[in-house]
């Protein structure tokens, strides 16, 4: 039985299980009444069953990138590359010390998404338990149909455990199937919750076949996400080994020529091809690892990127010419439609000066060439009142300040920032002002794997091998190489700043290099090092913010009034004050610095399976 046979039967299944699965007792999962969504005797008897309920999770984990709001979002703005740029209102994730509580809203497009990854991860878990649980409960062709399927089932749970460690710290570890209400759950130490997935991803990384359809978990899938646990549990050797499956396997290797439907246009480059929505999943594209799949007219694609809406810059409103006239215009039947191609963005994901200007330092560097990066200054005014009057400025190149000095655009924040626009233009035939349709995305792309075992190495004190792994993503980018004095966690974060943004889960990454930190006192390129012990009120994630961001704790100010604050306890999100209130014969911990840790109780560092 192919894994790709997934007929009518299989895809029924899949919609009946995300119906009947929808809702649970509290907003926030953890569920405490789960519910009998099926019947296992006629529905879970078979590999396609099995295989229907795993392309539900690959659903679930897809939904972090596409949307207005993409909890995406959340993840860059709890790092250096990015903040919330919604700055006509209150709500949105600026003032953080205000803002981010565990009563709080958590989960709203207008304020932030941590409770999505609370909920749709727990969701995601719940589904893998399933098959994990009901494994043999299928018949199967052969061994290694049932142990591939129950391979991709630990590596949907170990995925969603390995983000909700970095991100939440210690939380309840659930490894079956629960059919009964349970109010007893109690938060697992991150290390045992991480040692035991990484057990499972071993075994996955047996069973798993390196060849699947794009948008299913493959091996090369399993060894990068095996990679990541690795490094957070600071085997440095294992994620060196995981990530050499991977590169030197013979199966992946980095886009260094041209390819796809523009190949022949001279004006683009391999940059510009590899993030082209049409060639993402190709077959000819030997850098993807693991992508999720939206279509337009694809069954089940789900949402849009709303790419252009989030990312890109407002720019086309509240900004003059030198003259004081108004600039810009967001139509697109005019003679220059600046919003067809660049869509109509609101800022949401502003980037800041750090990712935006300090890293690009090298004028070879392709991810910052012409046409692939904008700039504000690359825009032109193109309000047709200009053009009607005769001003003399209409079709010329914006300016931030006139002759004077006068600053000409009236929220800097919203409206004045560099973007990459070969990663966030997607054309979007279903909207009159494009916002960002419909695209294939990477979750696991050989670039990452590259970094992730440079950072391996760094670990491990070999500069040299470190820095030819940076430097093969660095040359394929037309970039110089760094030499292996170069190298240190700040610089493979800049690295991957360049290569992953609003691909990578920037907070979840920093976060887990926090805790490596904290875990092996070594010494961070700040000269400062690290302890658990006090981890939510000195670690290397919030001094990385405060050193690359000019926004928090500064006196910035929205011009609605809200001021940009951060603390070293963000560095872990807070555990949804509902899931823990609704616990109620067990203890799930609230992490240290938001209201309620004062309840906490030690975390269980055994495996409990019951």
């Amino acid at each position: 039985m192919k894994r790709n046979n997934i007929k009518k039967y299989g895809l029924l299944l899949v919609f009946l299980f995300m119906f009947l699965t929808i809702s649970s007792c509290e907003e926030d999962f953890l569920d405490t009444d789960p519910q009998s969504f099926f019947t296992p005797e006629n529905s879970l008897n078979s590999a396609n069953g099995m295989r229907a309920i795993l392309s539900s999770a690959m659903a679930n984990l897809r939904a972090e990138y596409y949307g207005d709001g993409a909890p995406l979002i959340t993840e860059n703005i709890f790092s250096e590359v990015a903040v919330e740029g919604t700055t006509d209102k209150s709500g949105p994730a600026q003032d953080l010390n205000l803002l981010i509580l565990p009563d709080a809203n958590l989960n709203s497009n207008n304020t932030n998404r941590i409770g999505w990854f609370w909920r749709e991860w727990y969701e995601g878990i719940k589904l893998a338990n399933t098959v994990i649980t009901r494994i043999d409960d299928a018949a199967y062709e052969s061994e290694e149909e049932r142990n591939d399927i129950l391979g991709t089932a630990y590596f949907h749970r170990a995925y969603r455990y390995y983000r909700l460690t970095q991100q939440f710290g210690d939380v309840p570890l659930l490894l079956r199937e629960y059919t009964q209400p349970r109010l007893d759950f109690a938060s697992a130490e991150r290390e045992t919750i991480l040692e035991k997935m990484k057990a499972d991803l071993e075994f996955a990384a047996q069973w798993v076949p390196e060849d699947v359809p794009r948008g299913e978990v493959s091996r090369g899938a399993v060894n990068h996400l095996l990679t990541k646990v690795n490094l957070a549990l600071a085997d440095f050797d294992g994620a060196i080994a995981a990530a050499s499956h991977v590169i030197d396997g013979g199966k992946y290797a980095l886009m260094t020529t041209r390819f796809g439907a523009e190949a022949g246009d001279p004006s683009k480059n391999v940059i510009w091809d590899l993030h082209r929505p049409e060639n993402k999943s190709t077959p000819e594209n030997t850098e993807a690892i693991m992508n999720v799949i939206s279509r337009l007219g694809f069954e089940g694609a789900g949402s849009t990127t709303s790419l252009m809406r989030q990312a890109v810059p407002l720019w086309w409103r509240f900004i003059n010419t030198p003259d004081g006239a108004n600039g810009m215009s967001d139509r697109p039947n005019i003679e220059i439609p600046h919003v067809l191609s660049f869509g109509r963005g609101i800022g949401r994901n502003r980037g800041v000066i750090y990712s935006t200007k300090m890293i690009w330092t090298d004028p070879n560097d392709l991810r910052h060439a012409p046409g692939n990066w904008m700039n504000m200054e690359d825009l032109t005014y193109n309000a047709e009142s200009l053009r009607d009057a005769d001003n003399p400025f209409y079709n010329q190149n914006l300016q931030l300040f006139n002759d004077e000095g006068t600053i000409l655009c009236s929220d800097t924040i919203r409206n004045w920032y560099g973007w990459p626009h070969y990663k966030l233009f997607i054309p979007d035939p279903e909207s009159v002002q494009p916002a960002g349709g419909h695209s294939d995305w990477y979750v696991f792309r050989l670039a990452e794997t590259y970094l992730l075992r440079a950072e391996a190495y760094f670990w491990k004190g070999d500069p040299g091998s470190a820095a030819a792994d940076i430097n093969a993503v660095r040359n394929r980018a037309g970039a110089a190489d760094m030499a292996p004095a170069e190298v240190n966690i700040g610089t493979i974060l800049d690295e991957r700043a360049r290569e992953l943004y609003y691909e990578e889960n920037r907070n979840t990454e920093l976060t887990r290099m926090a805790f490596i930190f904290a875990k092996t006192g070594k010494a961070a390129y700040n000269g400062k090092s690290y302890s658990p012990e006090n981890f939510h009120l000195d670690n290397f994630w919030y001094d990385r913010i405060m050193e690359k961001t000019d926004f928090y704790n500064r006196g910035v100010f929205t011009i609605h009034g809200d001021e940009y604050t951060m603390s070293p306890y963000h560095s872990l999100y807070p555990i949804p004050a509902s899931a823990i209130n609704a616990n109620t014969q067990g203890r799930i911990n609230q992490n240290l610095g938001y209201p309620g840790a004062e309840n906490n109780v030690p975390p269980l560092t055994e495996i409990v399976d019951n």
